[in-house]
């Protein structure tokens, strides 16, 4: 099964793919694919780049309406450890927060483990820490915006769901969530392009991604114009793509507005 899907994914690869850009454009050139070029570690950083970026999105999502609701709570206690969490992650650059996940985890979980007598080196996947650190960053501007969305639903819609009978789970599910998701839509699309500009700092920490790839590529050949040139055209690709998806989604989402 395995052996089926990198073969579909290897022919499906807009870059280097049988019909790609670099396999038909890039012949005996820089970005050729194969040992003559730089071609198939860009298009690897690229998939890094998109799986990152697409990974994050829903824990990122999660987080931030959790966080919206605990806003919304009548616990003071509640409603100012969210508040304390968004000022923190709104406020520090996106850089330091990765620094802070990916270095600071791995120091604290050296020093628990110390305690139980283990004094080996642990090395936390930058994977995993970049999606952790761009979650809590996502989720920290995500929850203002649903906040925001909260905040515009007519207290009468949770009363209706009340006078149907219906559970609060099931207000929220039926009545309020799809509100909430036309309502803050517009928000969450440019969270979401500049989540996928933000992917962008995981190269720091030796995370493969379209940075990074271009960016070796540039110091081995001497051509950082070239491939750096690469990369910005890349990600534009993916904000026109994203750009148009989303707006796709979000004219779904308005389809039964009352036409004025």
């Amino acid at each position: 099964m395995s052996g089926w899907l990198s073969a579909l994914t290897t022919a499906l690869d807009p870059l280097c793919g049988p019909v790609g850009i670099f396999s038909l454009f890039g012949q005996n050139s820089l970005v050729a694919c194969g040992d003559a070029g730089w071609g198939d570690e860009i298009a690897f950083g690229v998939k890094v780049t998109i799986t990152l970026a697409l990974a994050t999105l829903p824990v990122g999502l999660l987080l931030g309406f959790l966080i919206a609701l605990a806003a919304q709570s009548q616990d003071k206690l509640l409603r100012t450890a969210v508040g304390i969490y968004t000022t923190i992650f709104r406020g520090l650059p996106e850089l330091l927060t990765l620094f802070i996940v990916y270095y600071g985890a791995q120091l604290g979980i050296q020093s628990i483990l110390s305690t139980v007598g283990y004094d080996g080196g642990i090395e936390i996947n930058a994977f995993l820490a970049g999606l952790v650190a761009l979650a809590v960053v996502f989720s920290s501007y995500a929850s203002e915006v649903l906040l925001s969305a909260f905040r515009a639903i007519p207290r009468g819609q949770y009363e209706a769901g009340d006078a149907l009978g219906l559970s609060r789970t099931r207000t929220m599910t039926l009545i309020i969530l799809p509100q909430l998701v036309r309502i803050a839509l517009p928000g969450l699309t440019n969270l979401w392009l500049i989540l996928l500009k933000d992917t962008s700092y995981v190269s720091v920490i030796g995370l493969a991604d379209i940075v990074r790839q271009t960016g070796v590529a540039a110091r081995v050949t001497k051509e950082a114009f070239f491939f750096y040139g690469i990369a910005c055209l890349l990600y534009l690709v993916l904000a026109m793509i994203s750009s148009f998806g989303l707006g796709f989604v979000e004219r779904w989402a308005k389809r039964s507005e009352t036409v004025r």
